[in-house]
């Protein structure tokens, strides 16, 4: 792991002490890794859900059935192994 270092207000640092008491965690680093990891998740979460409504407005609906997934998974499947090569 590489290591960061920030200036913050005692305040910020209090804050921090605090919430690495209250929340279970072991040192602030644990904490503010949790912090960071979270808007991550909250931000691929964003990313995926804008990529889904332009999908959805992307053009004429078509009707999903298992054999249309079972396709998509094949085609996948072997551009993933295209890759590799």
């Amino acid at each position: 792991m590489t290591n960061v270092n920030i200036s913050l207000p005692e305040s910020m640092r209090v804050f921090i002490e605090d919430q690495v008491t209250k929340g279970g965690y072991s040192t602030a680093s644990e904490y503010i890794y949790h912090l960071i990891h979270q808007e991550q998740n909250r931000l691929a979460q964003a990313q995926m859900e804008e990529l889904l409504l332009e999908g959805l407005d992307s053009g004429e609906p078509i009707e999903v059935t298992d054999e249309w997934w079972e396709q998509k998974r094949t085609d996948l499947l072997e551009r993933l192994r295209k890759q590799k090569q």
